[in-house]
């Protein structure tokens, strides 16, 4: 359900469940908070198989707790808080608590029918408070209310517009653009790298 693997300085951490839109159960998010624990990379990527990023969380488990669960917190503050280049490669939609780890990466690619968006008001969740921060660093006040209270659906093309996203790829090319903006980073100096992020955020993400 997860797979990781490292190749040319390049950690790749999949969600691997398609045929069910890459829903994430409490299984796979433990898996996931493994992964990341165990980068050990000066660039991090994260992506999805098949068409969909991630539909967020399993709602066959929300019921049970799955949306609160601290788990979703620890993940993005791992991808946040990791000393090297953090890139998501969008092979497809991101919504719910999966636009949540999107958010917390350096860079974000999509591919161009990729959408976003946020269900939590019509499914009577609450947002992380730490997404809710990066969407409005991102986009701006208005058009993260414009998401998460107007229940905005924004393309590829938009997003990229709106600040959301910084790059639109072809499914063919994506691995290719991630692959292009990593290569700095695999060649510098870890220390160096960390420092330069730090001066981006301010020393805090």
């Amino acid at each position: 359900m997860i797979r990781s693997e490292v190749r040319d300085g390049i950690t790749r951490v999949v969600l691997d469940r398609p045929g069910k839109a890459n829903a994430l159960s409490g299984d796979m998010l433990a898996l996931l908070a493994a992964a990341l624990d165990a980068a050990d990379t000066p660039v991090l990527v994260l992506s999805g198989a098949g068409r969909v990023f991630s539909a967020g969380a399993d709602l066959s488990e929300i019921d049970g707790g799955l949306a609160t669960d601290p788990v979703w917190e620890r993940i993005s503050s791992r991808i946040a808080s990791y000393p090297g280049l953090t890139i998501a490669a969008l092979n497809g939609t991101a919504a719910g608590g999966s636009l949540g780890m999107v958010l917390a990466c350096d860079l974000r690619i999509a591919v161009p029918d990729a959408a976003f968006f946020y269900p939590v008001l019509r499914l009577g969740q609450m947002q992380q408070p730490t997404d809710l921060a990066r969407l409005v660093a991102l986009v701006g006040p208005a058009r993260a209310k414009l998401m998460l209270l107007g229940g905005a659906r924004w393309r590829a093309e938009q997003a990229l517009a709106f600040g959301l996203i910084d790059q639109i790829a072809a499914p063919e090319d994506l691995d290719e653009a991630v692959s292009a903006l990593g290569v700095d980073a695999v060649a510098a100096r870890r220390g160096h790298l960390a420092a330069l992020k730090s001066l981006c955020f301010g020393g805090e993400q």
